[in-house]
């Protein structure tokens, strides 16, 4: 073909035709170009497939740390809801309640005493912001999605040091200095486990008549109920935001 082209070059040449010769020359201009062009499109659009096929990876891979993030909620949501009915059981004797039933009062107490801090699922968005690849999710709407649930999450954890701190101050100071938790905690095992752990120890009534005199320590179960209401409400705020975001990735993953 090249060698088609210069030979017409080279015979207009010679036939001095040199208006013909630079239509000529600019038509093979035009082609040139236009070859380019096709194969920078064909290229561009090589790159677009591959950064699509990159993008619905992740995709998939956010969907599934959030169907498992879900599941994490539902279950943080559905503890601490325990501990938010043990706190008012336990304010019930701080209230004039007699004391009738140790074993309740101390699983009630301990139920508070142990709690655990909440860590989302979310290995696919830290591994595109760590690489600095969000950018690679075109959908703007779930872009915004996923950095309105890391916002919600610390401000979460912002609220759980929160919790924390009052926790080691009003609950665990005033009963570490009252109560020897040795007895208590093996029977709180038992009881938990249906017999399978600790040991059904006899649980002392002096030390938790003297605890039922101390403020601090009611305010703490005060506190828990405030808390743990208000983490559980962000939570399900979360979980909301969660499925919502789900919807969009469904509907992207579904253009293919």
């Amino acid at each position: 073909m090249i060698k088609f082209f210069r030979h017409i070059r080279q015979t207009m040449i010679k036939e001095n035709r040199v208006s013909k010769y630079l239509l000529y020359a600019i038509g093979e201009i035009i082609l040139v170009v236009i070859g380019i062009l096709i194969a920078l499109q064909i290229n561009n659009t090589n790159e677009a497939n591959k950064a699509r096929v990159k993008e619905l990876h992740y995709l998939k891979n956010i969907k599934t740390d959030l169907l498992l993030n879900i599941d994490n909620i539902n279950s943080f949501i559905e503890t601490r809801e325990t501990k938010i009915k043990s706190a008012n059981i336990v304010l019930e004797y701080y209230e004039g309640k007699p004391l009738s039933n140790l074993n309740d009062f101390n699983k009630n107490i301990l139920n508070v005493y142990i709690w655990h801090k909440f860590y989302q699922i979310n290995n696919t968005f830290l591994e595109l912001t760590n690489s600095g690849n969000l950018a690679t999710i075109s959908n703007d709407a779930i872009k915004n999605g996923l950095l309105n649930i890391d916002a919600l999450y610390k401000e979460l954890k912002g609220e759980e040091e929160h919790y924390r701190f009052d926790t080691e101050v009003l609950l665990y100071e005033p009963s570490f200095n009252v109560l020897d938790l040795n007895p208590l905690t093996k029977k709180f095992m038992y009881d938990v486990s249906n017999g399978q752990a600790g040991e059904n120890t006899e649980i002392p009534r002096e030390n938790f008549e003297t605890l039922l005199k101390d403020t601090k320590h009611k305010n703490g179960f005060v506190m828990a109920v405030y808390e743990f209401t208000v983490m559980n409400g962000q939570l399900a705020t979360m979980k909301n935001m969660s499925e919502e975001l789900l919807h969009l990735i469904d509907k992207e993953l579904k253009k293919g």
